[in-house]
């Protein structure tokens, strides 16, 4: 067949030569995938049991980034989705029904906490907030109706690190299904499935992705039962992830241990260097005998990551501590931690019920791959700002 010039810009014949290896995986960008007949043709989200399909469940790059995650995560099916807060919306789209309950740590993330009480509430999911170090007490909780127990361990701004093995044997006594959100520990520094859970997620533009440049998140699980539910219900909510984003967090992947390993150090300095300050209440930090649970951290934890909250001593007022943070020059205000640079947010929690009674005062803090001397050296005049 003769071919037009504008056909063969679609339609070519050109050859390369094959064979080529990379140490890199391929980005493989698309929408239609091509079926060899007409009779192949299926839309169907599971690509590991009909072949690829259609690039909504996943181009070979995403799945090659799931397949990466699962395994790190000692699980057997892993999803990905555009964000962290996606992943918390699939589980609970997937798994929940009208007038089902589902039990949440006052210290959850706070678009988690927002996702209950708007839209999952709209639907008629009831929820029940919950003290996060209440471990086995969570049994007192558990109605007829729970579906679901939602963990974050350490917790988000406060960071009470949990009691999960009591937490999991509480539930699964009523058939009661465990998700935690595994950001801060990367899905490596805490064995999820080992201690029970039955669902885990994490936020992939943290400390895999690395870099503060994209957005994905992340569902493991173990169970092939669950694994169909949140197929079929991503398929159904259409939450595709980028195959550009799904590359950066693979090259992510090769540099996450030595990350990892360089911001425990670092922010361990600078955690123990603030728990000495006279400005500085106390220091939230799993690792630390002052963080709430830590003895939980201690007990299950392989370690640490570079997120912790300090509580400045009563005194200054809310913008005197935004005055603390402004002054600041190697600490960048703003959210999606676990980059290289370091940030620093203020909150106030005395607004959200269930919280500690700091108030305003405290901060959480990011550490990235800056000189520790720099950061200290960064902090000491910010704090001294501070009223005495």
């Amino acid at each position: 067949m003769t071919k037009s010039w504008k056909t063969k810009l679609i339609h070519s014949d050109a050859k390369i030569p094959e064979g080529y290896r990379s140490l890199t995986t391929p980005v493989y960008r698309g929408s239609t995938t091509v079926f060899p007949s007409a009779a192949a043709v299926r839309d169907t989200w599971d690509q590991y049991r009909v072949g690829y399909t259609y690039g909504l469940y996943g181009t070979p790059t995403v799945l090659e980034l799931a397949a990466r995650v699962c395994e790190l995560e000692s699980g057997t099916h892993t999803i990905l989705t555009p964000g962290g807060q996606a992943a918390i919306s699939l589980i609970n789209l997937a798994l929940l029904h009208t007038g089902d309950h589902i039990l949440i740590p006052t210290s959850v993330y706070f678009p988690n906490r927002k996702l209950t009480t708007h839209l999952l509430a709209r639907f008629g999911v009831t929820s029940t907030f919950y003290e996060p170090t209440i471990g086995a007490g969570i049994a007192a909780l558990i109605q007829e109706n729970t579906r679901l127990i939602w963990t974050e361990s350490p917790g988000s701004i406060t960071m009470e690190v949990q009691d999960l093995p009591a937490i999991v044997a509480a539930a699964h006594a009523r058939n009661v299904l465990v998700v935690l959100d595994n950001t801060w520990s990367a899905g490596v520094l805490f064995d999820a499935f080992a201690h029970g859970v039955d669902i885990t997620m994490q936020a992939l533009t943290k400390y895999i992705g690395g870099h503060s440049d994209l957005l994905l998140g992340s569902v493991s699980v173990r169970d092939a039962a669950l694994y169909q539910r949140l197929g079929a219900a991503q398929q159904n909510i259409g939450c595709a992830v980028s195959p550009d984003d799904c590359s950066l967090a693979l090259r992510g992947l090769q540099t996450l241990a030595v990350r990892l390993s360089a911001i425990e150090a670092s922010a361990l300095t600078v955690a123990k260097w603030l728990a000495a300050r006279r400005e500085v209440e106390s220091v939230l930090h799993p690792a630390l005998p002052s963080c709430p649970g830590h003895e939980f951290w201690k007990r299950d934890f392989l370690g640490s990551s570079g997120v912790f909250s300090i509580v400045l001593k009563p005194g200054p007022s809310q913008e005197q501590v935004f005055a603390f943070i402004d002054a600041l020059k190697l600490f960048k205000v703003g959210y999606s931690w676990a980059g290289v640079t370091s940030l620093a947010v203020a909150y106030d929690i005395g607004r959200i019920p269930g919280r500690p009674p700091y108030d305003h005062r405290i901060v959480r803090l990011s550490i990235g791959l800056e000189s520790t001397d720099d950061l200290l050296a960064d902090l000491e005049p910010a704090l001294q700002k501070l009223p005495a």
